[in-house]
């Protein structure tokens, strides 16, 4: 894309409603961004009923429920998927969405996706990334909580398998929510650029929208951001989500920020060119000069409008003659 790819990430907060999960389509067409994206998984496939939650998980959701039993509440189905894609071509945004194991690599595939997104837990598992990599699809590659070498490790699972490495963008990305700006580390995406020569953007879960403002003007091609429709809502995401106001804030900032990016040319802009005769310089007389009287520094000095002979020219004009008489502050003519 020539701009900046913006996803909303919706993710599971939708809480496993379908009316809310449009609902949720609609925010992110009015805040302007540029895809939305859901998560596909089956729990039984997913998580097994006695792994724990995460420590975030904990602090947001009812300590006493299981992750399996929160994963299994929050499953959309093939019919879900079908009406949610058919509505996000209603309303003008691609629909994106994360397997999160193979049954779910399938469903998504025979939905005729054309970019898959990799979520950062997977990015440790050959056989999820061999599967990927075999449809030779568009692919987004989260790395939260992973090393360079588990990166390239990864890549070359995808890109053995048959995906263009030209087809992979990889996302910086921290896996807690919300993530502590210190230890959002951005510069690690221009790491991860150098390393591989890869399009990079940030995946990001701090709170607010700086760290992703930043992301673009370090050369992010890719913000992805959680949102929800309420903060307060239970479930595991929302406490560190965007509001729709936030999500809308930050697509004009990210717009803000690639525009004012420009093309990386010093010249003078066509805005500021008007004003290059009011704010520079030209030589003038610094008194009145007869004809015929040589320049020297006592009768030679530099004032604005800039519409007459450069200062850069002011030692050129020492020693010449005057053709013509000069009253104080006007400007000097060869």
């Amino acid at each position: 894309m020539k701009n900046v790819l913006i996803i909303a990430e919706a993710g599971v907060n939708h809480n496993g409603s379908l009316t809310i999960a449009k609902r949720m389509v609609d925010a992110a067409v009015s805040a302007g961004a540029d895809a939305v994206k859901f998560q596909t998984f089956v729990a039984e496939s997913l998580v097994s009923r006695r792994a724990p939650k995460a420590r975030y998980q904990k602090i947001s959701t009812d300590r006493k429920e299981t992750q399996f039993d929160m994963i299994r509440r929050l499953e959309l189905d093939l019919r879900a998927h079908r009406e949610l894609l058919s509505y996000c071509l209603k309303k003008h945004i691609l629909f994106l969405s994360s397997p999160f194991d193979l049954d779910s690599i399938d469903l998504l595939s025979g939905l005729r996706l054309k970019i898959f997104k990799i979520p950062s837990g997977e990015i440790n598992n050959p056989l999820y990334l061999k599967k990927i990599g075999s449809l030779r699809k568009k692919i987004i590659l989260s790395t939260g909580m992973a090393t360079l070498a588990e990166v390239k490790a990864a890549l070359g699972i995808l890109i053995r398998c048959g995906t263009k490495k030209g087809d992979i963008t990889v996302l910086h990305c921290h896996t807690e929510y919300p993530t502590p700006f210190q230890h959002a580390n951005l510069l690690a995406m221009l790491t991860i650029k150098k390393a591989f020569h890869v399009q990079v953007g940030y995946s990001d879960h701090t709170c607010g929208i700086e760290a992703s403002i930043a992301a673009v003007a370090l050369g992010a091609r890719v913000i992805e951001k959680h949102f929800t429709l309420d903060r307060t809502m239970r479930g595991p995401d929302h406490q560190a989500s965007l509001d729709p106001k936030g999500l809308k804030d930050l697509v004009v900032a990210v717009r803000n920020t690639e525009a004012a990016l420009g093309t990386g040319i010093k010249s003078p802009s066509p805005c500021e060119k008007v004003n290059i005769a009011a704010v520079r310089k030209s030589v003038v007389a610094a008194r009145r000069i007869k004809r015929g009287e040589f320049f020297d520094r006592t009768n030679l000095t530099v004032k604005r409008p800039g519409t007459g002979i450069s200062p850069m020219r002011y030692h050129e004009l020492l020693g010449k003659a005057a053709k013509k008489d000069f009253q104080k502050d006007e400007l000097i003519k060869l």
